[in-house]
């Protein structure tokens, strides 16, 4: 499983206590990686699939925007590679409280990579950004990795000024006082859904929150276009990229994006109505939009595929399936988080995926 290369190696994660982040902390432990984690402390009364997993990591809690903190955690981990996935990362949140998410998303990649660039250990970063940073025409094709970065709402436009600070710091400081190259690379994943996420005004969060509360979940936008996919799709890309970083494959210190298959790219209804296939008692109605959102978003991943040979392993189809079983079964789900990241495995190994052999 990427060729062992995560055996034994120190990895730092910002944002491990979040809904992608606990799943790739999982994960790295799975690969016997040392992992360390850096983040805010789950919410009190808050669900969290981090604290459900229990994991045996060594763990931070505190801001991404504590530069000081943040440059002590890296200095005593001493890791050799970083994924930074700490952010504010809703775009109604983004419109509540603009500051917090610009100091959050630009200010916090500003520390990680300067706290980065101090650490002789770190030879790699892989900075997590979003699908949303381009520059939005509506248009009917997927963004490429070269089309302009941009964005109407606070997250978006944070998240493409972290993508110009990531290419700012690989161009400046890369090699600067180093005794090897810092080599980071950025990730750009669509609308990721999956089991662990708890997050207000998120589709399937919000769907599954009205579900147990035995009313129909209202649904600002039911004919938004998205690219969507399970959370294990960017994890496995962004372990590869990582893997692609460790080796030292300067190529590989770019952007990339992360996306699903043209074919599971889907109306927010279509994918309310998947998984009400397997959910009966999940009910929608639209309501009026109370902020500016983009209706169409389709991300071209075939750069990606050509260079690194990674490729989506479940259709639209099975991360519904997947997701709404691991709702099913909330109260225990810590119980089927590992079972589903084994049957993805196994998936990837059956297609013949190079990192998954």
């Amino acid at each position: 499983m990427f060729a062992d290369c995560y055996r034994d190696k120190k990895v730092f994660i910002t944002g491990h206590t979040g809904f992608k982040g606990s799943w790739l902390s999982l994960w790295l432990s799975q690969l016997s990686a040392k992992v360390y984690g850096y983040a805010l402390a789950p919410l009190e009364g808050e669900r969290s699939h981090y604290a459900q997993l229990a994991l045996p990591i060594e763990s931070t809690m505190a801001d991404i925007r504590d530069f000081a903190r943040l440059s002590a955690a890296l200095q005593e981990a001493s890791p050799e590679i970083v994924f930074h996935l700490a952010a504010q990362p809703l775009v109604l949140e983004s419109y509540r409280d603009p500051l917090n998410t610009w100091n959050t998303n630009v200010m916090g990649t500003v520390n990680l990579l300067e706290a980065c660039r101090h650490v002789p250990s770190v030879k790699a970063v892989v900075v997590i950004t979003t699908d949303k940073c381009y520059q939005n025409q509506e248009w009917p094709w997927g963004y490429r990795e070269v089309d302009a970065l941009g964005g109407h709402d606070p997250y978006s436009a944070s998240k493409a000024a972290a993508e110009l600070v990531a290419a700012s710091y690989r161009a400046s400081f890369s090699s600067a006082h180093r005794p090897q190259p810092l080599l980071i690379a950025t990730a750009r994943a669509g609308n990721v859904i999956g089991g662990g996420d708890w997050a207000q005004d998120r589709l399937v969060p919000d769907a599954v929150r009205a579900v147990q509360a035995a009313k129909p979940v209202e649904i600002r936008n039911p004919r938004a276009v998205r690219p969507w996919q399970h959370v294990l799709e960017p994890l496995s890309a962004y372990l590869l990229i990582g893997q692609r970083l460790l080796a030292g494959d300067v190529l590989a210190a770019k952007a990339w994006n992360v996306g699903p298959s043209e074919r599971d790219v889907a109306s927010v209804a279509a994918v309310l109505d998947g998984m009400a296939e397997h959910w009966p008692a999940l009910q929608w109605q639209a309501t009026d939009a109370s902020a500016h959102e983009t209706q169409a978003l389709r991300l071209d991943s075939s750069l990606i595929a050509a260079e690194l040979g990674w490729h989506p392993v479940w259709p639209l189809s099975r991360a519904l399936f997947e997701t709404v079983a691991w709702y099913q079964r909330a109260d225990s789900a810590h119980l089927h988080t590992l079972p589903q990241l084994n049957a993805y495995l196994h998936d990837a190994i059956d297609a013949k995926l190079g990192w998954a052999c």
